[in-house]
C-alpha cells in the first residue's frame, strides 16, 4: 500500500486527505516512480474547489508536476531505465494519474530526464511555468528592446516569463496589485514595476516605452481589467490570456482591437507539448537556457512531507508567494 493524497470532497486545502491505496503494477508504456518532489500550480487549486474546466470524480488523486526516481517499468518502456531520475510534466487530464504521494503511476510519455544540475526541488519546479511563459517567444516572437506587461508577475510562471523576456533582450515590465513584492521583483529581473492598485498602468508603460505601448502582455487573471492592458499595449501586439484567477468574465476589448490591430488569444501549456516539433524545440530552448543560467527556478518556499500539502496549498493561494510552491515528498 502506498500513501497518496485524495480528494472524497471539493473544497479548500482541508479536503486533501492522506489515503492508503494499491497503485498496483505499472502498465504498457508506464512507470512507477518514488516521488522526490511536486510542484505546486493555480490550475491544481482550481481542480481541488471544482472551479477547473475539468470536473473531478472523486474520489480523484491530484498532483501532475514533479520529479522522481523510476523504480519499476511496464512492458514496452525502452527509452528509461531503472533508477533514472525524471522531470513528470503537467501533460495530463487532471486526476487520470496523481504524483502528490510516495509513489506513482504515470505514462512515459509526459517524462523527460531531469535536466543536469538542479536539485529535486528545483526539478519539480521547471516545466509548467516555462513552457508556459514560453509563448512570449514562440507566439509574440519578442525581441530587443520589446516591452513586455507580465501581469501576477510574483508567481512561478510570471517569473519565468520575467527571465525568458529578459533572456531575449526585452523590456520586463512586471505588473502586480500593491508595491509589497516591488523590491522582489527587481530583485528578480524585472526592468519596471507596475503596482495596479495605485498607479495608472497605461501612463506608466506609455513613459517606459515613449508612447509606443508594449509588445506583449501576459495574463493569468483576465476579467475586466483586461481592458486596460488593452489600452497600454503598441499597434498590432498580442494580449495573452492564460488563466481566469478573476473568476469574472472577460470582455474583449473590441475598440482598442480594431483600431490598433491587436491579436486577443488564449493560451495553456499544452498547445506547446500537443505538437511533438513544437514541443521540442521549447525543450531545447529551456534545456539551454537552464544550462547557461539565463533561466534559473525561483522557489519561494519549500515543505516537507504530504502532510505538509494542506499548508503549502494555502500558501499558494495566500498570495504571498514570489516563486514556485514546492514540497519535498522523499
Amino acid at each position: 500500500m502506498v500513501k497518496a493524497i485524495r480528494m472524497h470532497e471539493l473544497g479548500g486545502p482541508e479536503v486533501l486527505q492522506i489515503d492508503d491505496i494499491d497503485i498496483g503494477k505499472p502498465g504498457v508504456g508506464e512507470v512507477r516512480i518514488r516521488v522526490e518532489a511536486v510542484g505546486l500550480n493555480r490550475a491544481e487549486a482550481m481542480y481541488r474547489a471544482g472551479r477547473y474546466p475539468v470536473a473531478p470524480q472523486l474520489p480523484s488523486l491530484i498532483g501532475y508536476e514533479g520529479v522522481g526516481i523510476i523504480e519499476s517499468l511496464g512492458d514496452g518502456v525502452t527509452d528509461f531505465a531503472v533508477g533514472d531520475r525524471v522531470c513528470v510534466l503537467p501533460m495530463i487530464r487532471q486526476g487520470e494519474y496523481g504524483i502528490w504521494a510516495e509513489q506513482a503511476i504515470v505514462p512515459t510519455r509526459i517524462l523527460l530526464p531531469c535536466p543536469p544540475g538542479l536539485s529535486a526541488i528545483e526539478a519539480a519546479s521547471i516545466w509548467m511555468q516555462y513552457m508556459t511563459a514560453y509563448a512570449i517567444i514562440e507566439v509574440a516572437n519578442i525581441g530587443l528592446n520589446d516591452a513586455v506587461l507580465i501581469r501576477a508577475a510574483s508567481s512561478s510562471v510570471g517569473i519565468a516569463a520575467i527571465q525568458l523576456a529578459n533572456w531575449a533582450g526585452a523590456v520586463s515590465i512586471a505588473c502586480t496589485r500593491t508595491s509589497a513584492k516591488r523590491d522582489a521583483l527587481l530583485a528578480q529581473g524585472a526592468a519596471h514595476v507596475v503596482a495596479t492598485d495605485e498607479e495608472d498602468l497605461v501612463a506608466r508603460v506609455m513613459d517606459i516605452t515613449a508612447g509606443k505601448g508594449a509588445r506583449a502582455a501576459f495574463d493569468p487573471v483576465g476579467g475586466p481589467y483586461v481592458e486596460t492592458l488593452a489600452t497600454a499595449l503598441a499597434p498590432r501586439g498580442i494580449l495573452f490570456i492564460y488563466g481566469g484567477l478573476s473568476e469574472q468574465p472577460t470582455p474583449y476589448p473590441h475598440w482598442q482591437c480594431a483600431y490598433k490591430g491587436l491579436s486577443m488569444r488564449g493560451w495553456i501549456a499544452s498547445e506547446i507539448w500537443n505538437h511533438p516539433h513544437r514541443y521540442q524545440a521549447a525543450q531545447e530552448k529551456i534545456l539551454a537556457g537552464l544550462a547557461s543560467g539565463h533561466l534559473k527556478p525561483v522557489i519561494a518556499r519549500s515543505f516537507h512531507g504530504l502532510e505538509s500539502l494542506r499548508d503549502a496549498n494555502a500558501y499558494l493561494e495566500s498570495n504571498d508567494q514570489v516563486g514556485k510552491v514546492v514540497v519535498a515528498i522523499s
